[in-house]
């Protein structure tokens, strides 16, 4: 019997680049990892039984260890390589498999065993299925709803780029909150997110409240990229001509040699002036802080989410 390793780099697309600097992390972006705990060791049980992926481990979260010690995950669905090569992102990239039909079901039963109020899913790109997965998303929607139907759910989608029909399908499912990712200000599209295109992404978040205006919408960007003030503020006001409720805002952190260097670290006190901005130019909600991440406390801020809403309608009455 022969055993073939599978030798293949994660990222393959930039195996021959050039190593970039790293700049060494200041003091308030470190992580203090907590001792190991019961729940930690139960949510990675739970999720290694049903077989499912978790952006958590794949994108190197830094906020894994509090997450998952609070029996909080973000499921990946459609496999854990994707057909997109971001600059920024720690997802295996190639050939995706085909889709598994049993991981809508696998997911609604890990959601019930942990016993979670909110769930996260979340994807890789496949460009390669003729519906980008849409009806994946909505099937995983469509089972969580009947096993555990008080839980919210928000998806975090990709773009569906050239994929007719797809955003339809995702909010004809009614998830809770449909969060989509602008990652950056348009001027780093290119070198940063080579395969999507900003203003798409943004019209994709703006048909979302065509279609669905009850629906919370949600959007994230990493600063630290090499992006001016300027350029964040403009694309808040971008964001907020869309009608999107939800802005997060976090700081880049270089999973690799490989992948776009870190050009600054982000102060807090930077982070919390961009959060008084956006909420001055109307969103609901703003999380702005060196390891904001688009999922980090996302039950938490879905109620505050609601909450919000209920008190601006109370002001326009």
């Amino acid at each position: 019997m022969v055993t073939i390793l599978d030798k293949r780099p994660r990222h393959p697309e930039k195996a021959h680049k050039p190593d970039t600097p790293v700049l060494r992390k200041p003091d308030w972006i470190r992580v203090k990892v907590p001792a190991s705990s019961p729940q930690f060791a139960e949510t990675r049980a739970i999720l290694r039984q049903h077989g499912l992926v978790t952006v958590c481990e794949e994108a190197g979260c830094p906020n894994i260890a509090e997450c998952w010690a609070g029996r909080h995950a973000t499921m990946m669905i459609m496999g854990d390589t994707c057909t997109r090569a971001c600059a920024f992102c720690n997802v295996k990239t190639g050939l995706p498999g085909a889709l598994d039909p049993n991981e809508p079901e696998n997911v609604a039963q890990a959601v019930a065993k942990l016993g979670l109020d909110h769930i996260v899913i979340t994807s890789v790109d496949r460009d390669d299925l003729a519906d980008g997965g849409a009806r994946h998303f909505a099937a995983t929607i469509k089972a969580i709803r009947a096993l555990t139907p008080k839980t919210t759910i928000e998806v975090l989608t990709p773009d569906f780029l050239r994929k007719d029909g797809a955003l339809d399908i995702v909010v004809e499912a009614r998830p809770d909150i449909y969060n989509h990712n602008l990652e950056t200000v348009p001027a780093l599209y290119l070198k940063i997110r080579p395969g999507a295109r900003y203003f798409h992404s943004l019209r994709l978040l703006q048909r979302v409240k065509e279609q669905a205006p009850a629906m919370f919408t949600k959007s994230g960007i990493m600063v630290g990229l090499g992006e001016t003030r300027d350029e964040v503020l403009q694309l808040m006001d971008d964001l907020r001509s869309a009608d999107v409720d939800f802005l997060t805002i976090g700081q880049y952190l270089q999973p690799t040699r490989k992948h776009a260097e870190v050009k600054c670290f982000v102060t807090p006190d930077e982070f919390k002036a961009y959060e008084s901005i956006a909420t001055a130019k109307g969103f609901l909600m703003v999380s702005a802080s060196p390891l904001t991440r688009s999922s980090y406390h996302a039950g938490d801020d879905f109620a505050r989410l609601k909450a919000a809403r209920a008190a601006a309608q109370a002001r326009e009455h």
